[in-house]
């Protein structure tokens, strides 16, 4: 059966797209072959391919505005995560009582296939994708969603696909409601965008757990042991779904954990047992240990062979912008971690690399706490490099843990001032710990300009 009961939201009439990306472009195409009446907004420019999308469709649509009078005539509306609860046409449409849900929550209606979500602060990239090759590798026809890839609504209108790994953030769920996950994976959660969940943590925390809302007893809730917030959510929010948590810091009998000689142990009820040293994984360090438990949690429930698992994680090359090598030149690595934009995900990639670092830091800061960097900073961090508009934060943060601080221009200044500052056997590794649209376009553009000026080296 579909993830949504089919007669929850309104079938027909009158739809409005908020939002002309991948997911509201998708969405909107999806619900044009439902039978709806679509129109889609978007209060900046659309991108020309996803015009052309549009106008091969016959989909209106308008750019630069929202024309409000035509929005709140709406029966229902599909918004893009980007715009948050607080914005005056979402109050308006909430106040009028037009349901307004998330592109995944709609699509969920329209779609029998298996739904393997998966959320956290961070990994969630690495683990979807990880997932998703490892269920291809096995023959399983698979689909990829989410954050990631093309928009789970086109997939849902034009594939039919029978598993889909999606990866879920946090501003996606605030938008669901009514729909269900098969398999539920909270991977760990810290702080990050408290912007917009009124600064407090625990609100984002209950913003993690929606993933597990609707759960039933035929279903999974894959977490981490470990994670002192998952642990403080797991308090306030329950499913009757079969718990399947991972750990490296006790046994469990059901789950995956970590032996004293570094093996994962995978059970689950009625399977045989996984057993995969960690050295034997492609991805290094602590935090690649657990977003291996996960991937291989979901695997063991979707009925993979041990072997065809043991493939996968021992052969799975990581995503463009998490820990991505680039070059070494003049005996000096470097490492694109673009993709690490909060502090957390700077402290995962700070704890893989062995070497003195030269850290590039900085951009848009959410609120950042860098205290937990502390420790790795004074013991790994041979110098920073800020990058970004206002790096106050940064050099009051560790003026008393690193020998030197300095601000950069460009990122092509950023990469010069790091070659000159490490030594050889260092690695000069990007790795922000903030958002990247003070100076680029979005993290993929911060990493790519970041690989374009190292191999100008």
């Amino acid at each position: 059966m579909a993830n949504i009961s089919s007669t929850y939201y309104p079938q027909s009439g009158k739809l409005i797209v908020l939002g002309a990306g991948e997911s509201g472009v998708g969405t909107a195409i999806l619900a044009k072959q439902k039978g709806f009446d679509v129109f889609v907004s978007d209060m900046g420019m659309i991108a020309s391919h996803y015009k052309v999308q549009l106008d091969e469709e016959q989909i209106a649509y308008e750019e630069g505005t929202h024309t409000e009078e035509r929005i709140l005539l709406a029966d229902l509306v599909v918004k893009s995560p980007g715009i948050p609860e607080h914005a005056p046409l979402v109050i308006a449409l909430k106040a009028k009582h037009i349901p307004v849900i998330a592109e995944i929550e709609f699509a969920a209606q329209y779609t029998d296939a298996k739904l393997i979500c998966i959320t956290g602060s961070n990994g969630k990239s690495t683990t979807t994708m990880l997932t998703y090759e490892m269920l291809k590798h096995a023959g399983k026809h698979v689909g990829l969603a989410g954050n990631i890839g093309k928009s789970f609504a086109l997939q849902v209108a034009r594939e039919q696909f029978d598993v889909y790994v999606l990866e879920i953030s946090s501003f996606m769920l605030d938008d669901m409601y009514q729909f269900r996950a098969d398999i539920a994976v909270i991977l760990n959660i810290t702080a990050d965008h408290l912007d917009r969940y009124d600064y407090k943590v625990e609100n984002y925390v209950d913003s993690k757990f929606r993933m597990i809302q609707n759960q039933t007893k035929d279903d999974y809730f894959i977490y981490c042991l470990d994670d002192p917030q998952t642990a403080t959510g797991l308090k306030r929010h329950h499913t009757a779904a079969m718990h399947l948590p991972f750990t490296q810091e006790q046994k469990v009998e059901f789950g995956a954990y970590l032996t004293s000689i570094k093996d994962i142990i995978i059970n689950i009820p009625n399977s045989d047992t996984f057993t995969m040293r960690t050295e034997e994984l492609s991805l290094t360090g602590k935090h690649n240990v657990y977003n291996n438990m996960a991937s291989g949690l979901i695997a063991k429930v979707q009925e993979l062979r041990n072997q065809a698992m043991k493939e996968s994680m021992s052969s799975y090359v990581n995503i463009a912008h998490r820990l991505e090598q680039v070059a070494c030149i003049g005996g000096v690595n470097y490492i694109n971690d673009s993709k690490a934009t909060n502090v957390n995900s700077v402290w995962y990639a700070l704890e893989s690399v062995s070497t003195p670092i030269v850290l590039m830091l900085g951009g848009v800061d959410k609120g950042n706490d860098y205290e937990m960097l502390r420790d790795l900073v004074k013991n790994k961090v041979r110098a920073i490099v800020c990058i970004g508009k206002d790096n106050t934060a940064i050099h009051a943060a560790f003026e008393d843990d690193t020998e030197l601080i300095v601000n950069s221009s460009s990122m092509k200044d950023a990469v010069q001032l790091a070659s000159h500052l490490a030594q050889k056997g260092d690695t000069v590794l990007l790795s922000p710990a903030c958002a990247s649209f003070d100076w680029f376009k979005n993290y993929e553009d911060r990493g790519d300009k970041f690989k374009a000026a190292v191999m100008e080296l």
